[in-house]
């Protein structure tokens, strides 16, 4: 794509006072260069200037936050509340379906705390990979007609997704004091790991795949396969101790304990989940917050490379819309 630039506004007012019909100047009269936009935007930028660019638009994605809150909930007789309902729905399936059915709470102390804990993580984790899949198409209109770093999108779906976190981890919180069992040992230094793990790892994966859902738009229908079967690979709502009976400590254990999600999980049932926190009968795996922060590393290598292939990626999203 082009514009035209006129080396002199002077110029370019002399040109047209000279033009019959009106002053419309035709192409072949008028002096200036052709400037190449939109390919040429992004691959240029360095990481660094990067974040500064998106930090100088930042009273810009603090209202696009905001935006999306209010455009969630409204007209809304509960409003936030609302954010609690479907995690809610999904404590009480898996408390009586498998709690009580399957009998997995007659082996998980204070079962609905320890499923809604994990839920709570992991809702954050899915609502940040969700949304921000969808983001730029979402923003159409404002990514063909305005300039602006196109991260701010993805990131504004990442601040969507922390609200409803922040609402339903203080529901988690006022659960564990209702049930007798605050969180008050040296585990809970695992909960703000955990949760800066999944942004972290969750913003990696919004700012690629919200790229290449411009250009492929069956990538956001791949997305609620892939996070479904992921729930299903994390131990949210069957313990970890489950896992390793099963596979009595194997390489496909290891494998099971890399999963970044899986660690998260653990870490902030380690932190809140004091019936099984502090039962001796219930299986932790070793070294969790040094694997925690591991992650954490390659998250922010992750992190990384996502910004800097979203930044070769988004020279066209313009034309593909």
């Amino acid at each position: 794509m082009y514009y035209w630039t006129l080396p002199d506004p002077e110029v370019g007012r002399a040109h047209m006072d000279r033009q019959p019909f009106g002053g419309v100047p035709t192409p072949r009269e008028i002096s200036g260069s052709l400037v190449e936009i939109g390919r040429g935007v992004g691959p240029k930028r360095g990481f660094v200037s990067s974040i500064r660019e998106i930090l100088s638009y930042r009273q810009l994605l603090v209202r696009l936050v905001s935006r999306e809150v209010r455009a969630k909930y409204k007209d809304s007789s509960l409003g936030i509340l609302w954010s609690l309902m479907r995690p809610l729905a999904q404590l009480i399936i898996y408390y009586v379906a498998i709690g009580q059915f399957l009998g997995a709470a007659r082996q998980i102390p204070d079962f609905a705390v320890f499923v809604f804990t994990g839920l709570t993580i992991w809702t954050l984790y899915s609502e940040i990979i969700g949304a921000g899949t969808s983001s730029i198409l979402s923003n159409a209109g404002l990514v063909k007609k305005v300039y602006l770093p196109r991260e701010i999108f993805p990131l504004a779906a990442v601040g969507g997704a922390l609200f409803n976190f922040g609402v339903q981890f203080l529901v988690l919180v006022a659960a564990t004091f209702v049930v007798g069992r605050p969180p008050l040992t040296i585990y809970i230094l695992l909960a703000p790991l955990s949760i800066v793990l999944m942004i972290v790892l969750g913003t990696a994966i919004a700012l690629v795949l919200s790229a290449v859902n411009v250009y492929l738009r069956d990538v956001q229908h791949i997305v609620e396969i892939f996070l479904l079967v992921l729930f299903w690979a994390s131990p949210i709502v069957y313990s970890v101790g489950f896992v390793h009976k099963a596979l009595d400590g194997s390489w496909l254990e290891q494998i099971y304990l890399a999963n970044p999600v899986t660690l998260a999980v653990l870490g902030m049932q380690r932190a809140l989940w004091m019936a099984g926190s502090n039962d001796p009968s219930q299986y932790w795996p070793p070294m969790l917050g040094l694997r925690m922060l591991i992650a954490l590393v390659l998250s922010l290598i992750a992190l990384y490379v996502a910004q800097r292939v979203f930044s070769r990626l988004q020279g066209n999203f313009a034309q593909e819309m």
